[in-house]
This record gives structure tokens, C-alpha cells and sequence, in this order.
């Protein structure tokens, strides 16, 4: 297949190629391969921003599907070094990213080739559709077992998308899917690879769906509580700060009954 651009990721020497896979016209693939586990970083986001930018700008509507070059990992999700080193990582790139997926005016597909943790997986679940290699790779949000807490934007796609069950699983055990038990879970739409990812594109009548120019408005009214997170970053700050001075508070008081018990318990005996 013929590159119809490529946009490079300067940070590790990686670049996104858009190429056309299928004989339907308006079917756009962005293959991104950025060593050595396609984090999510500024230049990362940046180019993949910018490959979506020329898509809407320069190509006819259509359908697009985001891949990774890199066999055994779609994205290993954020790098937190470079998160802590950059003022204000999650407005400045992560929010805005997720935000242009969440509300892009054309349908968008995760081919999940491997491994997607963590950001990468949300970055999949910001798409309409996912479609996972059933016989390689793990979807996990495995942020509870390296002690990250996951802010409001990360956590709200996939309560929007989930059933409950299958989002307590993923969260609070950090479960990692395989390609079946993700297909069963509801993470994913399919198995397979590029063949199946077409398919669905054709099954489900995709490239004619945002003729009308309305899909990005649509998406935007189906998940506004998302979009709102997404939007009201230092409010949800704000109101994480309140909830952590509660705890405080009551972790206090819990600590001052149960010294009062002991003091009452040992004075018995």
C-alpha cells in the first residue's frame, strides 16, 4: 500500500503512516511505530493529533482505523517520567487527545495488534470501535498495581462503554483480557486483524456515515459526561482535593475511636 503521508515522531525516531487498505475510497489507516512501546508522549500525541488534523482537512470523509507497526504492543500507555516532567501533561496533550477521538467527525477504529495498557487502552476506548488479534496481546488497566490513581477523564469512557461488572473487573482487579474474554467483556467489537477491522467497516456501512457532517456532534451528545471531565480539568482537581481533606478528616477521627477503644479495652484488664 502506497503512504498517503507520513507524519514522523521526532522523540524516538518513529513516524504515523496513513495508507488507503481497502478498495473503499475513503478508508484511511494510520499506522503508528514509535519505539520502543508507542507511549504516549507529547511527540507522540502531537503527531498523531496532526495525522488526524490532515485527514479532516485534506481527505473525504470517511473511515479511519489507528494500528501500531510494532508486533507486540498497540500502546504501553503513558511513560510517567516524562508525564512528571512536563507542566501540564494532561490538558496539554492527553485531554486534548482523548478529546479528538471522543468527538472526531468520522468513525474511528482500534485495531488492537498487541498489547494495549494502561493510556493505551483508554486511547482505545476513546475510538467508536475496537477490534482485537485474538491470539496475542492483553488489554489491562493496570494502574492499581503500581499505585496510580486513575483521574475522572480515564476512568468515565469506560464506565460510558461498559457494563458494570465488566468495568469493576477491569478496574479494581486489573484483569488482563485476552482477545475472547475482552470479546465477551464488551472491551472489544471483534477479533481478528485488518481483514475483520474491514469488514466491520463494510458490515456496519461506515464510510457514508459522516456525510452529513453531524457524527462528531452526535458522539459529542453521546458522551457529554466524558467530554464534560475532559473539559473541566481543574474542577475535577478541585473536587479530588475536597475529597482526599475528607478522608483526612475522618482517617483522624477513626484513629482517635479506636485509641479511645483501646484505652477503655486495656483499662478492663
Amino acid at each position: 500500500m502506497a503512504a498517503l503521508f507520513t507524519v514522523p515522531i521526532t522523540s524516538t525516531g518513529g513516524s504515523i503512516v496513513c495508507t488507503n487498505p481497502s478498495d473503499e475510497k475513503n478508508v484511511y489507516l494510520l499506522t503508528f511505530t514509535s519505539p520502543k512501546d508507542n507511549r504516549l508522549t507529547p511527540n507522540f500525541i502531537d503527531a498523531l493529533l496532526l495525522s488526524l488534523d490532515i485527514l479532516e482537512q485534506r481527505y473525504p470523509k470517511g473511515v479511519v482505523i489507528t494500528t501500531s507497526g510494532i508486533a507486540k504492543f498497540y500502546s504501553n500507555g503513558l511513560d510517567l517520567d516524562v508525564v512528571a516532567a512536563t507542566e501540564g501533561f494532561l490538558e496539554r496533550y492527553l485531554w486534548r487527545l482523548f478529546r479528538r477521538f471522543l468527538t472526531y467527525p468520522m468513525p474511528t477504529i482500534s485495531l488492537l495488534n498487541g498489547h494495549a495498557f494502561a493510556g493505551g487502552l483508554m486511547l482505545a476506548m476513546y475510538h467508536d470501535y475496537r477490534i482485537q488479534n485474538p491470539a496475542k496481546g492483553f488489554l489491562c488497566i493496570n494502574e492499581l498495581e503500581f499505585g496510580v490513581p486513575l483521574q475522572p477523564a480515564m476512568m468515565s469512557v469506560f464506565r460510558e462503554k461498559l457494563a458494570p461488572a465488566a468495568f469493576r473487573t477491569l478496574v479494581l482487579e486489573a484483569r488482563r483480557f485476552g482477545g475472547p474474554d475482552a470479546l465477551q467483556a464488551g472491551l472489544v467489537d471483534g477479533l481478528g486483524g485488518l481483514d475483520e477491522a474491514l469488514a466491520l467497516v463494510r458490515a456496519r456501512g461506515l464510510p457514508t456515515k459522516a456525510a452529513t457532517g453531524i457524527y462528531g456532534t452526535m458522539k459529542e451528545e453521546m458522551y457529554r459526561h466524558s467530554l464534560d471531565l475532559l473539559d473541566r480539568h481543574a474542577e475535577n482537581e478541585a473536587w479530588r482535593e475536597r475529597i482526599e481533606e475528607r478522608k483526612e478528616q475522618a482517617a483522624d477521627l477513626a484513629a482517635y475511636a479506636v485509641e479511645a477503644w483501646e484505652r477503655q479495652r486495656d483499662a478492663k484488664l
